[in-house]
C-alpha cells in the first residue's frame, strides 16, 4: 500500500483583530516532508501515528507538508493557498496512493475562503479520484460542512475537551483505515445537525457521561466504527457553524443515521447545561483569596489564545493590583514588543515597562509600572500532554508581589511548565492566573487546590444569543428556542 499523508490547520476566531501569516504556520509549526518530530502536535497525530502503522504493516507512507498555526483570525488568502497547492502539489508527484490521512483542524476561515478545508478535501478528492480512501482526524471545535462530508470517506474526531487523546483518536483513524484498505470493513459516514451553539467541557457533567456512553457504544457494537461530537467552534462565523454528531459504520447508512439522530437530539435536551459556571474577576478574586491553601488557579477563560484572542488582557491583573494581591503568578501575557525591552535590558533589571493590552477593546488597559526582569528564555516551550507548545522568547517580570510571564507568541496556558520554564514554582504561589478555557484543566487540576472560571471583560464573543453574526443561520439555538420545531428548509441569515 502506498499512502500520502499531512497536515494544514488552524482554528480561526473571525472576530480576532490578529490575522495569521505564512510566518504565524513557521513560528508554530511548518515541517517539510520527512522533517516531522517523533512527538505529534494537536493536529499533526495522524503523520507520528501512520509511521508506526506504515512500518508495522511494510506500507509506504508518503509524507506532504505539516504545519499547524496557533488560532487567531483571518487567514492570508496567499499564505493559505500557497499551503493548500504545496499539499496538493506533492500529492500529485506521490501518485498512485492507495489512501489519503489528513491532520486537519476544521476551523479554519481564509481571506476568500469560508471553507478552507472543504476547498482542500474536495480538490483532493478531485486528484485521487472516487475510489482511493479519503480520511481526516479533527479537532472537534470544528465546522462539518457538507462540502468537506461529501468529498471524505470519513473523519474521525477527538473526544475529550481538554483535548487529552488526540494520538488515541488518530490510532482509531489508522485502524479504520488499515482494515477498509485489508477488505474487512466498508466504513459509511451519518450526519445529524444538532442546530445549536454550545460548549461542551468533558471535564465535567454531563458531557463526561455523554462521552463514556460514546466509548461504550463503540466497544460493544462491531458494527459502529467510530462516533463523535463536532462541539462547533463559536467564535468562527460561518454558514454552517454548530453542533453534529457523526455515526462511522461498517456500511450500516441506516443504522448510522438513526444513533447520530439519537445522540444529537440527546445532546440537545441537554443544551444549556454543560458550560462551566462563570464569575467575574471582582468574585474570582473574593473566593480565591478566601481559600487558604493554594495554588487556586483563576482561569482567565475568554482571553484565552487558544480561541484566537490575543492572550493581553489585564482585566484579572489590574484588580489584583488594586487590592494589592502578592504570591501570585500569571501565566501568560502576549506582548512580543515588551518581551524585547525586557531582553534587551537584561536580567536583574529594573526597568519601567508598559505591557498588555494592545489587541482589542474589552481587554483592560496597558498596565504601567516599575519591574523587576527576574528571568528571561529564547525559544521558551511548555508541555502539552504528550506534545510540546513553544510560546517564543519569553520574560519573567516581577511587580508588586506578582510575577508575570511575558510571551512573544501566542498560545493558551497548558501545563505550569509554562512557569517552570520561567524560574516559578506554581506550587509554592497561593494564586496562579492562566488563559485558557479548560485545556489547561488536564495538567493544572493536578497541582490546584481549586480552580475558579472567570469571565473577564470581552475579548472573545461567548455570548452566541447576543453575538453579531453575519453569516451563521438563524434557525439554531441560542438564536432559535426550538430550531427543531423550525422548517428544515429555514433559510440562514
Amino acid at each position: 500500500m502506498r499512502i500520502f499523508t499531512a497536515a494544514l490547520a488552524t482554528e480561526t476566531n473571525t472576530f480576532s483583530p490578529i490575522c495569521i501569516d505564512r510566518r504565524a504556520f513557521e513560528e508554530s509549526l511548518y515541517a517539510p516532508p520527512g522533517q516531522h518530530p517523533a512527538t505529534p502536535t494537536l493536529c499533526t497525530a495522524p503523520i507520528t501515528v501512520g509511521r508506526k502503522v506504515c512500518a508495522e504493516k511494510g506500507w509506504t507512507l508518503i509524507e506532504g507538508t505539516a504545519t499547524w498555526a496557533d488560532p487567531a483570525g483571518l487567514v492570508n488568502r496567499q499564505t493559505f493557498e500557497s499551503l493548500r497547492d504545496e499539499i496538493l502539489d506533492q500529492l500529485k508527484a506521490a501518485m498512485p496512493v492507495d489512501a489519503v490521512v489528513l491532520g486537519l483542524h476544521g476551523a479554519m476561515v481564509a481571506d476568500g475562503y469560508i471553507d478552507p478545508e472543504g476547498d482542500l478535501l474536495s480538490r483532493i478528492r478531485g486528484i485521487v479520484g472516487p475510489d482511493v480512501l479519503l480520511c481526516a482526524e479533527l479537532d472537534p471545535h470544528s465546522h462539518l460542512t457538507a462540502k468537506r462530508v461529501a468529498a471524505a470517506d470519513f473523519f474521525v474526531v477527538f473526544k475529550e475537551f481538554p483535548h487529552t487523546d488526540f494520538v488515541d483518536r488518530a490510532e482509531d483513524l489508522w485502524r479504520i483505515a488499515v482494515d477498509t484498505l485489508e477488505g474487512r470493513v466498508k466504513p459509511v459516514m451519518s450526519v445529524f445537525d444538532c442546530r445549536m451553539i454550545d460548549v461542551f467541557p468533558t471535564s465535567r457533567e454531563p458531557m463526561r457521561s455523554f462521552v463514556d456512553r460514546l466509548m461504550a457504544i463503540e466497544a460493544e457494537d462491531p458494527e459502529v466504527l467510530s462516533l463523535s461530537v463536532i462541539h462547533g467552534f463559536m467564535a468562527g462565523d460561518v454558514p454552517e457553524m454548530g453542533t453534529k454528531t457523526i455515526a462511522v459504520t461498517d456500511g450500516k447508512k441506516d443504522k448510522g443515521e438513526a444513533l447520530a439522530r439519537e445522540l444529537g437530539l440527546d445532546l440537545f435536551a441537554k443544551r444549556g447545561t454543560f458550560m462551566m459556571p462563570q464569575i467575574d474577576e471582582k468574585a474570582a478574586l473574593d473566593q480565591a483569596l478566601a481559600i487558604e491553601t493554594g495554588p487556586v488557579v483563576i482561569a482567565d477563560m475568554w482571553d484565552n489564545p487558544g480561541g484566537g484572542t490575543a492572550g493581553d488582557a489585564t482585566v484579572i491583573l489590574e484588580e489584583m493590583l488594586a487590592r494589592g494581591v502578592t504570591n501570585a503568578a500569571i501565566g501568560m501575557i502576549w506582548d512580543p514588543i515588551a518581551v524585547q525591552i525586557c531582553m534587551a535590558a537584561g536580567e536583574g533589571a529594573e526597568i519601567p515597562l508598559r505591557f498588555g493590552a494592545k489587541s482589542a477593546p474589552g481587554t483592560g488597559h496597558p498596565v504601567d509600572g516599575l519591574v523587576k526582569v527576574m528571568k528571561v528564555v529564547p525559544s521558551a516551550e511548555m508541555r502539552f500532554g504528550d506534545s510540546i507548545a513553544p510560546f517564543g522568547d519569553a520574560a519573567h517580570i516581577h511587580l508588586a508581589g506578582i510575577d508575570i510571564v511575558l510571551s512573544s507568541v501566542r498560545v493558551q496556558s497548558y501545563d505550569p511548565s509554562l512557569f517552570t520554564a520561567l524560574a516559578i514554582d506554581p506550587t509554592q504561589k497561593h494564586l496562579l492566573v492562566i488563559k485558557s478555557t479548560n485545556h489547561f484543566y488536564a495538567a493544572f487540576s493536578k497541582i490546584a487546590s481549586e480552580i475558579l472560571y472567570c469571565a473577564a471583560g470581552t475579548p472573545y464573543p461567548n455570548n452566541p444569543a447576543k453575538t453579531a453574526y453575519r453569516h451563521v443561520r438563524r434557525d439554531i439555538w441560542p438564536i432559535m428556542a426550538n430550531p427543531h420545531d423550525a422548517p428544515e428548509d429555514s433559510e440562514a441569515a
